[in-house]
């Protein structure tokens, strides 16, 4: 990929768009503040990020798939994306958001809980819609973060900023939530796209030719990153994807082992298997039987 700026650090984002860095792992964004803006980047992150774009000022494109990025949308960023970015002629971006770096965290309570806070994985048409109230509480949680970045610095600043960013992630949480119910109909004909999906894998006998099952290519058939797809999964069903895949996979095995006489190498490796044993374990894990074991109790 030609033309790739990397953004390793806060000081490095702030010299990209011309801003003053207060903090060297952490930064409040105010793009309507900037003296330089790229018509095109791509950019590869270092750092985590998120905006509120309260205006539509160009297109941001991760992977294949645009960023479903109008007014009043959230988007956000981990370490090791490539975004690109494309911002029309004559129109100066209204974004604010935040930016920090992994240092910032590290042996704090949002260091330890970061892995948690599952949208920074979110891509294509999946960003966040706030409402008016909601952008209020984004926009308060900035502010805070902000004052404190004033402040002389103490031994409660980066307590204080941290347990900051952790509410402004919360609060993140708790909107994408309202949005998975609030789209409880698109979210409905996802579930039954991924049911119909998972049928014919295993009909069109995919697993012989493209190993098991996984959830990353679940999430490629419906056009949703695989940490949207399982969070929207476990909203509506309470299974994680990898559950819903796996309870799939043990009755299709049960049906088999019932209904055929093909032997377990043979059904491990209609499964999608390597190795019969791998299949053996997983069987008996969820049924409490070996597959030898489940027909003869069936048999008899």
């Amino acid at each position: 990929m030609e033309n790739v700026i990397k953004l390793d650090s806060i000081e490095d984002y702030n010299q990209l768009y011309g801003l003053k860095t207060l903090h060297p792992l952490v930064a409040v964004i105010d793009l309507r503040k900037a003296t330089k803006l790229p018509p095109a980047a791509t950019l590869n992150f270092g750092i985590y990020a998120l905006y509120l774009k309260q205006t539509k000022c160009g297109d941001i494109r991760y992977g294949k798939q645009l960023y479903d990025y109008q007014e009043g949308t959230v988007t956000s960023f981990a370490p090791g994306q490539v975004v690109e970015f494309q911002k029309p002629e004559n129109i100066h971006p209204d974004s604010q958001g935040l930016i920090f770096h992994p240092d910032l965290i590290r042996g704090t309570s949002l260091g330890q809980n970061i892995k948690h806070y599952s949208f920074f994985s979110y891509a294509s048409n999946e960003a966040l819609h706030l409402s008016d109230e909601e952008k209020i509480i984004f926009l308060d949680c900035l502010n805070k973060i902000q004052l404190e970045l004033q402040q002389p610095a103490d031994k409660y600043s980066k307590r204080l900023i941290t347990r900051n960013i952790e509410l402004l992630l919360d609060y993140c949480m708790r909107f994408y939530e309202r949005q998975f119910i609030t789209r409880a109909k698109v979210n409905k004909d996802v579930l039954t796209k991924f049911e119909d999906l998972l049928d014919a894998y295993f009909q069109d006998e995919k697993p012989k030719h493209q190993g098991l099952p996984t959830v990353k290519y679940f999430a490629g058939q419906v056009n949703l990153s695989p940490n949207y797809f399982g969070d929207l999964l476990k909203k509506e069903t309470g299974k994680t994807a990898q559950e819903y895949i796996q309870e799939k996979l043990i009755n299709v095995a049960k049906e088999e082992i019932i209904g055929s006489d093909k032997n377990v190498s043979e059904i491990a490796y209609l499964l999608g298997f390597q190795y019969p044993q791998h299949f053996t374990r997983i069987f008996k894990k969820n049924v409490g039987y070996t597959p030898s074991e489940y027909r003869k109790l069936k048999i008899e």
